[in-house]
């Protein structure tokens, strides 16, 4: 299933990800490089610097004031990365948001047989352009 993310509704990328609008005072955290965005306005400063990121949403679950996003990027190289962000709500705004993302690798050989195979979408070519 792939889901385009392009909204007029959402200023920032991880807004048309979410699917939901971030507060002004939101907080975005990047633990795999120990960074913390402080503010809706900065957020959307850093995003602008990624100029041929390409997306992918491959599922979005929603439970009460969370949400969760499985996507897919490319950084504009061909390299895919499986990313998960997890959004946090408060009165129907993200106010926390904690991105984990990271580079596919090939299962080692002595998994063949003990782990079934899957094929993870989208696949770089159906990512859309941002």
């Amino acid at each position: 299933m792939k889901m385009v993310i392009k909204s007029a509704n959402h200023e920032t990328r991880v807004e048309r990800l979410l699917g939901a609008p971030l507060a002004d005072d939101a907080v975005r955290r990047w633990p795999q490089s120990g960074e913390i965005l402080r503010g809706k306005a900065r957020i959307a400063e850093v995003e602008s610097h990624f100029q041929n990121l390409k997306l992918g949403v491959t599922r979005r679950h929603s439970c009460g004031d969370v949400i969760v996003v499985e996507w897919n990027s490319d950084y504009g190289d061909g390299r895919v990365y499986r990313n998960v962000s997890i959004g946090e709500l408060r009165n129907g705004e993200v106010v926390r948001v904690t991105d984990y993302w990271g580079e596919p690798f090939a299962r080692p050989e002595w998994r063949r047989g003990l782990s079934d195979s899957e094929d993870v979408r989208p696949h770089v070519e159906e990512l859309t352009e941002e």
